[in-house]
């Protein structure tokens, strides 16, 4: 009983332990995640509110990005704060350090640059960037010129990577390789 009365005198005054804060616990509270989702463990994902929070399949989450479900700016004048769902749906993209705002939805097979803020829904298939983000071409034209990109450039398979043992000579030779252009590393 005292724990229990502990902890929930520790939520109301914002002192959660990083236990606390995790994935898991997100979704024992209610936060619905699909298959095959990457990257969420390196977000901050609204705790107080994550049951409001719904993440498709294959939605992949670049470092430090950040799920609010909750805007408090109306709490001092109205006495309550506003909540609202976040959705992303599947084969999403979002970049790292993203603000995804109460009330988001980001379509499917959507791209949001990193250091966006988004306060508004992304249509499917829509790349968007900036502070607020706004819609910045189609994921399907931007996949295309890279596809097109890639039979000229330095292409790299999973031997380049850190996973796959890369040696400090072939950083060296990534790095030189790349040093006026763009390459792709599997």
């Amino acid at each position: 009983m005292f724990n229990r009365i502990k902890k929930s005198l520790m939520i109301r005054l914002g002192m959660l332990s990083r236990e606390e804060l995790t994935v898991e616990a997100c979704l024992q509270r209610g936060m619905k995640v699909g298959k095959n989702c990457s990257g969420l463990a390196g977000s901050t994902i609204d705790y107080a509110h994550c049951w409001l929070i719904e993440i498709g399949d294959n939605v992949t989450f670049a470092p430090q990005v950040y799920l609010l479900a909750h805007d408090a700016s109306t709490k001092r004048y109205l006495d309550y704060t506003k909540i609202a769902k976040i959705k992303i749906e599947d084969n999403s993209f979002i970049g790292a350090r993203v603000l995804i705002m109460p009330g988001v939805t980001i379509g499917k097979n959507a791209i949001v640059a990193a250091g966006s803020i988004v306060t508004k829904s992304v249509p499917e298939g829509s790349i968007v960037g900036g502070n607020p983000a706004r819609i910045i071409g189609k994921t399907e034209d931007y996949i295309n010129k890279h596809r097109l990109n890639m039979e000229t450039a330095h292409v790299y398979d999973k031997n380049w990577t850190i996973g796959g043992n890369i040696t400090l000579d072939m950083c060296n030779k990534m790095a030189e390789e790349l040093e006026n252009t763009v390459g792709y590393v599997k």
